[in-house]
C-alpha cells in the first residue's frame, strides 16, 4: 500500500514521546511491506533543520517538512476570543502546508492517507478534494479531555475560566469532525470507549505503541542503585505540572526517610524555574544526549501525571529497559498493566512515598517488578507485530 503521513510536528529524528509515537508507526508499516511518505509541520518548539536530517531516511519517506509558526499569540489568542474557532486547532492551518499537500496529492496516488492527531484535521477537506485514499485519523489523545483536566487543576480563576473555555471550543471540534474520517487510531482501549460514547459510527482500531525491543538492550553497567528519575518532554504542561507536585508535595517526605538516594530530572526544554531549581539530593540534567543510557543509568522511574491523556511513551521505554515504575492511573493509561506486578499504581503523595520507599528498602521486590515490566513490553508492545496487524486493519478498510 501507498500510505501517506500527515504529521502534526517534526516526527524524525524522534525527540519526545510524541515524534517517537509517529516515528515507530513509519518505520513499522514499511517493514512491513507498505511505502510511506511523510509530509510533517515543521513548528518553532519542534523546530528541525532538513538539511541534517539522515539522507537514506529522507530518501525512503520522500520526507517534507513545511513551517507553521505555532506560537501562542497574546493577540491572536485575545481577538480569538470573539470568534467561535478552536484557537489549539487553527494555529496548525497554513496555506503554505496545504499548497505543499496539494501539490503531493497531485503528484503521488495514495491508498491511505494516516493524520497524525487532531491538529492536521483542518486539511481533510484539501485531501477530500484531492484524493480518493481513505483518511484515517490517528488519534494520541482525546484532546479536550486534556484541557478539561488542565482547567479543573487550575486554581486561578481567570486561566481557569480560559482553559474551560479552550476545552469546550475543542470539544465542539472535536465532535464535528468525529466522523468525518473513514476511520480512527486510537493508543488506548479507554479513548476508543470514549470515541464510541461521543457518537464514533466509523471503525475504530485500537493501534498500541510499539516498540523494536532490539534498541532496548538492558545495561546495568553504570546504574545508580536505587536511584529516582523522570524523563519526558517539559515543554508540555502535564509534565511540568507533575514535577511540581512531585517536588513540593512527595520528594522532601521521602528523603526525610531515606537520607542518600537522589533524584533525577531529564527531559527537553526544561522551563528557567525547573532549571534553576534547588533541593537536597535533586539533579536537573535538562535535555541528554542519549535517552536509552539515562534510563539505563537510573533504577525506579516515576511518572507522576494528574492530566494529559493517552499513552505514555516514556514508560513503555521504562519497561522495556526493566525499570522498576511507580506512576499515577492517568500517568498508566491504556498500559495493560497489573498495579503491584508490572508497575506500582500511586496516586496520592503518601502512595508515591509509601512506594518509592517500599522499593528501595525492598530490593528483590522492585527487581521483579522491572523484570515483569520487562516480560509485558516483550508480549504486548512489540511493534512490527502491531504494524502487521494496522497493515491487515488498512487492507480491509480499503475493500
Amino acid at each position: 500500500m501507498n500510505i501517506l503521513q500527515l504529521c502534526s510536528k517534526v516526527p524524525f529524528p524522534p525527540k519526545d514521546g510524541g515524534s517517537i509515537a509517529m516515528d515507530i508507526l513509519t518505520q513499522g508499516l514499511i517493514k512491513a511491506g507498505n511505502k510511506v511518505d511523510v509530509l510533517a509541520i515543521n513548528t518553532s518548539k519542534h523546530f528541525t533543520d532538513i538539511n541534517n536530517v539522515d539522507e537514506n531516511y529522507k530518501k525512503i519517506t520522500n520526507y517534507q517538512l513545511v513551517f507553521i509558526d505555532t506560537e501562542v499569540k497574546p493577540l491572536d489568542a485575545f481577538l480569538n476570543l470573539f470568534t467561535s474557532k478552536s484557537y489549539n486547532v487553527i494555529r496548525f492551518y497554513s496555506k503554505s502546508f496545504e499548497n505543499v499537500l496539494i501539490e503531493c496529492l497531485q503528484k503521488n496516488v495514495y491508498d491511505i492517507i494516516q493524520l497524525e492527531t487532531l491538529w492536521v484535521a483542518p486539511y481533510l477537506p484539501t485531501i477530500r478534494k484531492y484524493s480518493k485514499a481513505k483518511v484515517v485519523l490517528r488519534s494520541q489523545n482525546i484532546e479536550f479531555m486534556i484541557w478539561e483536566r488542565l482547567a479543573i487543576d487550575t486554581k486561578n480563576p481567570l486561566k481557569k475560566w480560559y482553559l474551560k473555555l479552550l476545552a469546550k471550543r475543542l470539544k465542539t471540534y472535536e465532535y464535528k469532525v468525529l466522523n468525518s474520517f473513514d476511520a480512527i487510531l486510537t493508543i488506548t482501549e479507554i479513548d476508543s470507549n470514549n470515541y464510541k460514547k461521543m457518537g464514533c459510527t466509523i471503525p475504530i482500531y485500537h493501534v498500541p505503541f510499539g516498540i523494536d525491543l532490539q534498541n532496548y538492550k538492558i545495561d546495568q553497567s553504570e546504574l545508580v542503585k536505587p536511584s529516582v528519575f523522570h524523563i519526558g518532554a517539559m515543554d508540555w504542561r502535564p509534565n511540568a505540572d507533575g514535577i511540581n507536585w512531585f517536588l513540593k508535595s512527595i520528594w522532601l517526605k521521602v528523603i526525610e526517610q531515606n537520607k542518600t538516594t537522589k533524584l533525577f530530572l531529564a527531559g527537553r526544554n526544561m522551563p528557567d524555574w525547573l532549571m534553576n531549581f534547588k533541593m537536597e539530593n535533586v539533579v536537573i540534567e535538562g535535555e541528554v544526549a542519549n535517552s536509552h543510557q539515562f534510563i539505563n543509568s537510573k533504577s525506579i522511574m516515576i511518572v507522576p501525571l494528574n492530566s494529559g491523556g493517552g499513552m505514555r511513551v516514556k514508560i513503555i521505554e521504562g519497561m522495556a529497559f526493566g525499570k522498576t515504575i511507580i506512576s499515577t492511573a492517568i500517568g498508566a493509561e491504556g498500559i495493560d498493566y497489573t498495579n503491584n506486578t508490572d508497575l506500582i499504581i500511586a496516586n496520592t503523595e503518601q502512595e508515591f512515598v509509601d512506594a518509592i520507599l517500599k522499593c528501595i528498602n525492598n530490593q528483590d521486590f522492585a527487581d521483579l517488578l522491572g523484570e515483569n515490566a520487562r516480560k509485558l513490553a516483550e508480549t504486548k508492545y512489540d511493534n512490527q507485530l502491531i504494524c502487521n496487524k494496522l497493515t491487515d486493519f488498512y487492507s480491509n478498510l480499503m475493500s
